[in-house]
């Protein structure tokens, strides 16, 4: 088949690329206009587009003559946390997508959202698909952008007859994280940079899994269904801890009140404010990693063949991707 991936040098994007090629499709993919080449596709047989989710004529370049469109496109800036850039390549960008691939007859169109989308749950009832968005008190355009975004998905599957589903990753850990995104956690133990853990949680999966469910709803998943790509609910205590084992790291032992969590996030946000920094914590994500935001993936198991890579050995892929490609020099 013919496949254009829009988002294809993040580390979703990369690993989806791969296991395309594997498959022996034909891939495509829309590089940004204005970003620098990402090493993560060097090399790969693969036809490269140019240009901008938000102009439609870049989009009709691109999308004309495909078989399936994988929307993983997104501004996954949170600072400042309300920001019309986010909103408009987020909320705008995939109306556009949408469209496109209505112009053009796309067979299929996969929207690449986040499980943030749902409302979390704990370990006794984690959050599912369908679950109520919670995330809106957090005052964040990221989540709420993301989450507007696969209403609009949606509401096209049923009123004018776009063909899609939906895939809702949690956090994804492995190889090819070059800006690096998820695998900062990794390079923070690696440093000895964490000071402590906080009290909260979340969903972890390994990166190659979650690519190979969206490779696998090409032809699998009902359309206009969503489903939650995740694995394992960890505290942070617990991923900190895995990831310094693995990676035969320093463990993180000191815990963190709420009181001091949150109240280094105010004064990051601040101070990024006034100085013009981009935070690595700021006031929203230091409130929501006091909590613990669980989730399920039983559906996408079952239905679009999700496999269940041990979190271990997705660290040790990013690690080791790490390593060779010089992130680890600077300990």
């Amino acid at each position: 088949m013919k496949i254009l991936v829009t988002g294809p040098d993040g580390v979703l994007g990369s690993n989806i690329v791969r296991e395309l090629l594997s498959r022996n499709h034909e891939v495509s993919v829309l590089l940004f206009e204005e970003e620098k080449p990402s090493i993560t596709l060097d090399g790969l047989p693969i036809q490269r587009f140019y240009g901008n989710i938000v102009n439609t004529q870049d989009l009709d370049k691109c999308i004309i003559g495909q078989d399936i469109v994988i929307h993983a496109a997104a501004s996954t800036s949170v600072f400042p946390a309300r920001n019309p850039f986010v909103n408009k390549v987020n909320i705008d960008g995939t109306e556009n997508v949408i469209e496109a691939c209505l112009k053009h007859n796309v067979g299929r169109m996969i929207y690449v959202g986040t499980a943030n989308s749902f409302g979390y749950g704990d370990e006794q009832v984690p959050g599912k698909e369908g679950n109520p968005y919670l995330s809106a008190r957090y005052g964040v355009d990221y989540m709420d952008s993301k989450q507007k975004a696969q209403e609009i998905v949606l509401d096209a599957v049923k009123n004018k007859g776009l063909q899609a589903i939906v895939v809702n990753p949690t956090y994804m850990i492995g190889p090819y994280d070059s800006r690096p995104s998820s695998g900062a956690m990794i390079l923070a133990v690696h440093q000895g940079k964490i000071p402590g853990y906080s009290a909260g949680g979340k969903n972890f999966v390994a990166v190659k899994d979650a690519a190979t469910a969206i490779s696998n709803a090409i032809t699998m998943g009902r359309i206009g269904e969503c489903y939650i790509l995740g694995n394992r609910n960890l505290t942070y205590q617990a991923a900190f801890n895995m990831i310094a084992e693995t990676i035969n790291g320093k463990p993180v032992k000191r815990k963190l009140s709420n009181f001091i969590v949150k109240g280094y996030g105010a004064m990051n946000s601040f101070f990024a404010k006034i100085f013009k920094y981009y935070p690595g914590v700021t006031k929203e994500l230091a409130i929501i990693s006091c909590e613990r935001h669980y989730y399920s993936p039983e559906k996408a198991r079952k239905e679009i063949g999700l496999p269940e890579t041990p979190i271990e050995e997705a660290i040790q892929e990013c690690y080791d991707w790490f390593k060779e490609n010089g992130y680890l020099e600077n300990k």
